[in-house]
Formats: C-alpha cells, sequence, structure tokens
C-alpha cells in the first residue's frame, strides 16, 4: 500500500471547523478503512500546526511545544493514509513548509498531497475582520479594510490576512517541492447552493467517498451580523484590559459569540462596503486565471472565487443602528446571568461535596478503629496507672451518657 498524506492547510472560513469535527468524531471508522486522522482530542491539529510555525496564541504556544513532532511520528508509523487538518497552516514560510514535509517523510517516497479550501473574498474579508474581532482585537472595519488594501502589506493585520488568504501565495510556499498534481483545490459553493456540496468536495479530495460517517456537526464556527459583531467589538475595547485570554475563550467566544449571539438571524449580515466590492472581484478573478494556467486540481469551480455582486443596502458596523446593538446587549446579559446562576450552583455543590469529604475525613482520622481500641486497653490494663486511667474515663463516659 503506497503511503499518503493528505494535508489541508486552509483557508480560514471555508468549512475548515466542521470538515475537521467530523474527521475527529470518525476517527474509529476512518482507521477500520485505513485512514489515520491523528488527534487525541479535537485541538491536537492546531497545537500541532502552532508548534511547527512557532506562532505566540494567547499562552497556548507553550501546551503546544512538541506537538507537530509528535503528529509526524505518528503519521510515518502508519501504513496507510492520513489526514493533516488546519487552517492556519496556510501561512506557514517556505522553511516551515520544509520542514512539514520532511518530517512527514516526502524524502523517504510518502505520497505528500497539499489540499487547499478557499472561498470567495466578498466573503472572506468581513469573516476574517469578524474573526479578528472574535480574538480579542478592537479594530475598526474602516480600518481592517485600510491596512489589507495597503500595498505595502506591513501591518500586523495585513501581514496575516494575506498570509492565509492570497491563494497563488498559500499554493507557491507548500506546492514549490510537488508536482502541480498533487496540489488541490476546493473551492466554497457561492451563496444559495446546496450545503452538503462543498462536503461532497471535501469528501472528494480526501477519498472519503463511500464511507458511512457521522456527519452531524458538534463544533462550528458561527457567523455574527453586524450589530452583534459591533457589540463584541465594544466588550473587547470595555475588558481587554481586565479579561486574560483563558478567561476571554469561554466566556465571550464560545458563550456570548458563538452561543448566544450567532443565533441572532435576522439581523444585517456582514458584507463588503460597494466601493471596496469591485477591487476584491478583479482580484479574485486574477487568482482564478492563475490557478488555471497553473495546472492544479480544481474541485470546484473557479467561478466560486469571483463573488456575488454588492448587497443592495450595506449595513456598516462602525456605525450600526443602536436599536440592533441593545437587542443584542440584551441577549448577551440574559446569557451571563444564566451562565453566572448555572455557575454559582455548581459552585455551592462542589462546596458542599468538599464538606462532606472534610468530615469523612476527620472521622476517618479522630474515630479510632477497633483494633486500635482493643490493642491500647490491653497495654493500659498492663499497669497500675494503666488501669486507673481506664477506670477513670469509665466513669467519666458514665457520667456523661447518664447527663445526655
Amino acid at each position: 500500500m503506497t503511503k499518503r498524506v493528505l494535508l489541508h492547510v486552509g483557508t480560514p472560513k471555508t468549512g475548515t471547523s466542521y470538515l475537521q469535527d467530523v474527521l475527529f468524531r470518525n476517527r474509529p471508522v476512518l482507521a477500520e478503512h485505513d485512514i489515520l486522522y491523528p488527534a487525541e482530542r479535537f485541538d491536537d491539529q492546531f497545537l500541532a500546526a502552532l508548534d511547527l510555525m512557532r506562532l505566540p496564541w494567547g499562552g497556548l504556544e507553550t501546551e503546544a511545544v512538541g506537538a507537530w513532532d509528535r503528529l509526524a511520528a505518528r503519521v510515518r508509523a502508519w501504513d496507510g493514509t492520513a489526514i493533516i487538518s488546519h487552517e492556519i497552516l496556510a501561512t506557514a514560510s517556505r522553511s516551515q513548509v520544509g520542514r512539514a514535509l520532511e518530517s512527514l517523510g516526502h524524502r523517504d517516497g510518502v505520497e505528500i498531497h497539499v489540499v487547499l479550501s478557499v472561498r470567495d473574498l466578498v466573503r472572506q474579508i468581513p469573516a476574517e475582520w469578524q474573526e479578528n474581532v472574535k480574538h480579542r482585537r478592537t479594530l475598526s472595519y474602516a480600518r481592517f479594510l485600510e491596512e489589507i488594501r495597503d500595498p505595502q502589506r506591513d501591518s500586523r493585520i495585513a501581514t496575516w490576512f494575506w498570509g492565509v488568504q492570497e491563494v497563488p501565495d498559500i499554493l507557491d510556499r507548500w506546492g514549490h517541492d510537488l508536482p502541480p498534481e498533487r496540489l488541490h483545490l476546493v473551492t466554497v459553493p457561492g451563496p444559495g447552493g446546496p450545503p452538503s456540496l462543498l462536503w461532497q468536495r471535501f469528501s472528494r479530495v480526501l477519498g472519503l467517498d463511500g464511507l458511512e460517517l457521522d456527519l452531524e456537526a458538534e463544533r462550528a464556527n458561527p457567523s455574527l451580523g453586524v450589530p452583534e459583531t459591533a457589540l463584541l467589538r465594544r466588550i473587547n475595547q470595555a475588558v481587554i484590559h481586565d479579561l486574560d485570554p483563558p478567561d476571554y475563550r469561554p466566556l465571550v467566544r464560545e458563550l456570548l459569540a458563538h452561543r448566544t449571539l450567532s443565533r441572532r438571524t435576522d439581523t444585517p449580515r456582514l458584507a463588503l462596503p460597494p466601493d471596496v466590492h469591485p477591487w476584491a472581484q478583479d482580484l479574485a478573478a486574477a487568482w482564478a486565471g492563475e490557478i488555471k494556467d497553473r495546472g492544479y486540481d480544481v474541485v470546484g469551480d473557479l467561478a466560486d472565487l469571483v463573488g456575488a455582486p454588492p448587497v443592495q443596502e450595506w449595513a456598516d458596523p462602525d456605525h450600526p443602528r443602536e436599536k440592533q446593538v441593545a437587542g443584542a446587549a440584551l441577549d448577551a446579559i440574559s446569557a451571563l446571568l444564566l451562565e453566572n446562576a448555572k455557575l454559582r450552583h455548581a459552585e455551592e455543590r462542589l462546596a458542599g461535596e468538599l464538606h462532606e469529604a472534610h468530615r469523612a475525613l476527620e472521622r476517618a482520622y479522630l474515630r479510632p478503629t477497633y483494633r486500635f481500641r482493643e490493642k491500647t486497653v490491653r497495654r493500659l490494663r498492663g499497669s497500675r496507672a494503666g488501669r486507673g486511667a481506664l477506670k477513670a474515663y469509665r466513669v467519666a463516659r458514665g457520667r456523661s451518657s447518664r447527663s445526655e
């Protein structure tokens, strides 16, 4: 059997969370078909990507030390097909790509394929700004657009954005040592397409067709509307200096953004401003032409990269309707109150359990066992002083019993 590694390297916001969730939950089924998804916990491959690229990530990078080498060792020990997937791998440098391919056995004859999932810039640009907000940033949408359109691209925002979104450059970095037929481009269908179409494309390129997999999503990275994102940015401005990342993640990103505000679907959606729209479409069209000329394997349609026409009524997230923001804020406060009540009840239950544990320990230490008491009585009976002490103890105990 030819050893193969299918290396899915991004890009962000292209169904990656759903794909990784399905792969992680179906590991036993995949293994039965000689397919390895190397992960003991859902974020193992994220930690491996952090380790490969030495990326700081709110303290998680310390937990990631050695994660890539452990992942690569599992892949090398596997005789069939292995799948690796994380979207931040898109920004890996050429040297990091070289290390990744070599550690996975590229020089030893392992057949490595790189998979890149891509979506039109019309949707990717607002989605990337929203992800910045979900990761504690306070940058306005206008400033974000200004920085990514700056030809110098020397700001931190622009460097990251183009590192994970400039499709030809990502394919250059990951594919410079691979034949073009081993580079696969999966396009995300345009708005309004059947929800199953993207999975069908992933399934085809990863060799999952025909497998009985559980496709129900348990983890996702849902999007927010305009007022919800505006509210989240205001929360960031208020708490950024007081709320550390380990506290921010469960409370703000998970509880508020993903589990609460994402359910508000009747508010305006984030979109490109009408004056930025033509620039994004022209750039995507140029990318599509370059990809076609290079001869990569395209799973889907390059026309998907062009994107939809401008929205008729654009809502500015820097100047949202305050009534809509207030509605989002009420939902957020309600969620926090309910979460606080749940945590308080859990704390009270744990405090009760701890109190009972302390009492049990006290009883165990302060109440001697029968064997210990028997041994002590025999020792006391062996001396005159001991017999006197026993007599005094019985008298005192009798008085105590009568008084009760």
